[in-house]
């Protein structure tokens, strides 16, 4: 079904698959080849320097939502933003039903569309679409490059390289600063055969998932997909797959186009933007996953990851074994907070859900809706348990669907058909009962995305599934069924775009910007509070430590309700690691009065008794550590923190609260890593085995001379933790750009902009 090919291949006429073993005949050098990628040329044209080994790009667009960008035009306004230097599109599809908070989500929203009219950017209604729908629909195009604040940003398959970052990155580029990374190493996707009646693109996408995850096979690469089987697929079914890579954790996405994709522009009247992507004659990637679309089966995640994948057939053939080695690994991040347990799920023999949804930026396209009509058609979901929900991902596609009757037909099954919004995604729609079972075609299952609390004792699961075999399932009123054990007629009915709804409720300023427009604020909207720049010396409390394998930014800082509170930097950090270690923001809290002992030129013995110990042992080595030298903070340990969100709340909630640094064994994504960055963070890593780390929670940790270590480009970095001694530890920095380094050491990118 999935080869992994062990080495680097070339691709000869788009078709030949030869693998790099070290003699081959081949025409072109292994560099020369490299650059007949689709990436390499996207990257190039995008990028503002000679050296295309370090790269420095400048996007074409850049597009948030409203979790998202009031913190992003705070930072920008605080770093001396005056205009949008290019497109800017404000969506508003996460924080859309105004449900919590009182006014918080609406004022969010009037800051959004008065700084549109400001800085000369786009402003996209509540409910008109979720934020990659519109990119699809309105930005994308051939040999773009589109840089998005939310990590699921992934337009490849409509020929355009999109990347998902954390906010200071979009910073940067409304700054007018360039994306600075090295050469990312590009994958090759070859997709083969066919996929059979019934599976649909996220069966294709979870088996790559599956394949790729967790041995890091495509971690911070671009994926190229390729091959004669991408021919076989629609625009749509090709889109489905593309925004799950970010799920594989790669950097970014690029499709090869053809005339379905010049179709898609052409229904969307923007037929100029359409560009024919091929690789060349003899193209080289670092890797190649050879994908038989034949073989795939219609898959499941199972709880709590979407690599936890099984073909569907696999869970109902062995249920019980399943079941229990979900619970077994659901152990891993819940431990003993709620009491966890899937056996009251067999029914007769079969697996029962509560709860079928089909959402967002991955599964409310036009074709999976209507495949799943298809389905329902003359049948409904019954009177029991099991709900349906469907959200179609933009109005103009609810639209069609209401003219062409397939929201009748679903809506007569017992299905509720919604509006545009991402929250069951992310936990502010359609949250199922306590210890209830909800399929979902949507990006991801991590535990309590789906908003349930685990501090509350309250835990469900949710398996990402196709949105036919959640069809097929409501079909059969809630008990687990494959779409390809269904005998159904699929219409394939066509798509078209009505551009007026846009053109009736969006704000375009056409990049004019106004500055006579006052800004609206709301009394959540907060600044960001100063921030220090780094001390020649630094005390750091390690705070909290987490030894799971991986460590999301759901557990970092929780999704859902808490979402309303991200225009307000002190009062989101509240929840920060809530889920994970509810104790963490009071001890962060008590150290950080420390250091605001400091900035305040009082001794910080006095606020923190602890420190005095502490203190004693370090001037046994350093005597001249001290007043005017040194600062205080906090720090996490996680295994491999940051798999998921591009948040950069994960990051900044712990600054604000008084952190200093993470420590890890490595970091799950970059983008987490670079929010740390920006955030004025210290992304330590370590090489002890995290079993047996020579520090723990609640334990303090010296760092002489670490800004000199930062200005003078050391790698690794001597530390000590302070017991009845100080026993030495080395920590690494890993790789940071010039930029990086100083934006460390002023503290934060809106320091490094103020000067």
């Amino acid at each position: 079904m999935i080869k992994l090919y062990e080495n680097g291949v070339y691709l000869k006429n788009g078709t030949e698959i030869v693998e790099d073993t070290g003699n081959v005949n081949i025409p072109l050098t292994k560099e020369e080849a490299a650059h007949n990628t689709i990436a390499y040329g996207i990257l190039e044209a995008h990028n503002t320097v000679p050296d295309m080994k370090h790269l420095q790009i400048k996007f074409d667009t850049l597009t948030s939502h409203d979790i998202t960008f009031v913190g992003i035009i705070q930072t920008a306004r605080a770093s001396g933003l005056e205009k949008f230097p290019i497109p800017y599109v404000l969506t508003n599809c996460h924080n859309s039903l105004c449900a919590v908070g009182g006014t918080i989500n609406e004022d969010d929203h009037m800051f959004g569309l008065t700084c549109a009219k400001k800085y000369g950017g786009v402003y996209v209604p509540p409910h008109q679409a979720v934020i990659h729908q519109y990119a699809r629909e309105m930005l994308a195009g051939g040999g773009k490059m589109i840089l998005g604040s939310d990590s699921h940003t992934r337009y490849g398959a409509l020929g355009t390289m999109a990347m998902g970052e954390g906010g200071p990155e979009l910073v940067k580029q409304l700054l007018e600063k360039t994306y600075d990374i090295k050469m990312p190493e590009v994958i090759g996707i070859y997709l083969d055969g066919e996929p059979m009646k019934g599976v649909g693109p996220q069966d294709v996408a979870l088996a790559i998932i599956g394949a790729t995850f967790k041995n890091g096979y495509v971690n911070n690469k671009v994926m190229e997909f390729v091959g004669p089987g991408v021919d076989k697929l629609s625009a749509d079914f090709r889109i489905g797959i593309d925004v799950m890579t970010t799920e594989t954790t790669c950097l970014s996405s690029i499709w090869k186009t053809d005339a379905k994709i010049k179709e898609y522009y052409e229904i969307h009247g923007r037929s100029r933007d359409y560009k024919e992507l091929n690789p060349g004659a003899v193209t080289y990637y670092d890797g190649m996953i050879y994908v038989n679309l034949n073989e795939i089966k219609p898959m499941i995640a199972m709880p709590f990851h979407p690599s936890n994948v099984y073909t569907i057939d696999e869970v109902n053939a062995n249920l019980k074994d399943v079941l229990h080695e979900v619970e077994k690994k659901a152990l891993v991040s819940l431990g003993s907070a709620a009491d966890y347990s899937l056996q009251d799920k067999i029914v007769d023999g079969k697996l029962y859900v509560e709860q079928g949804i089909i959402a967002g930026c991955a599964g409310g396209g036009f074709e999976n809706i209507c495949a799943a009509a298809d389905i329902m058609e003359g049948k409904n979901i019954g009177n029991d348990k099991f709900t349906f929900s469907v959200y179609p991902a933009s109005t103009p596609i609810y639209m069609e669907l209401v003219k062409n009757g397939v929201a009748a037909e679903l809506m007569a099954s017992g299905a509720v058909v919604k509006t545009a919004f991402c929250g069951p995604c992310f936990g502010a729609g359609d949250t199922p009962a306590n210890n209830a079972f909800s399929i979902r075609h949507s990006t991801r299952n991590f535990p309590n995305r789906e908003g349930s609390k685990l501090q509350n004792g309250q835990i469900a699961s949710v398996a990402l599934m196709d949105a036919r075999s959640i069809a097929a399932t409501a079909a059969n009123k809630g008990f687990l069924t494959s779409a390809a054990e269904m005998d159904v007629e699929y219409k394939g009915l066509k798509y078209y775009f009505d551009k007026r709804i846009y053109e009736n409720r969006v704000f375009d300023s056409k990049g004019a910007a106004d500055s006579s427009v006052k800004i609206q604020f709301g009394p959540n909207i907060k600044d960001w509070p100063k921030m220090s720049p780094l001390p020649e010396n630094l005390i750091l409390k390690v705070v909290s430590e987490i030894h799971d394998p991986v460590t999301t930014t759901d557990e970092l800082i929780p999704s859902g309700e808490t979402s309303s509170y991200r225009s307000n930097p002190l009062g989101l950090a509240e929840f920060t690691l809530s889920r994970k270690d509810p104790d963490y923001v009071e001890r962060a809290k008590e150290v950080q009065s420390a250091q605001k002992a400091i900035e305040a030129d009082t001794c910080p013995l006095d606020v923190l008794e602890e420190l005095k110990p502490v203190m004693a042992k370090v001037h046994e080595k350093y005597p001249d550590a001290g007043e005017g030298n040194i600062g205080v903070g906090s720090a996490i340990f996680a295994v491999k923190p940051g798999d998921g969100s591009a948040r950069e709340q994960a990051a900044s909630c712990q600054k604000v609260l008084g952190g200093w640094a993470n420590i890890a064994n490595e970091y799950a994504t970059k983008r987490y890593r670079s929010n740390l960055i920006n955030w004025g963070m210290l992304p330590f890593l370590t090489d002890e085995n995290h079993e047996e780390l020579p520090f723990k929670n609640g334990d303090y940790i010296f760092v002489p001379d670490v800004r000199k270590a930062v200005q003078d480009k050391v790698n690794v970095i001597k530390a000590y933790v302070v017991h009845d001694g100080l026993e030495e530890v080395q920590f690494r920095l890993g790789n940071l750009t010039d930029t990086e380094r100083e934006i460390i050491l002023k503290g934060c990118l809106i320091n490094y902009y103020k000067g």
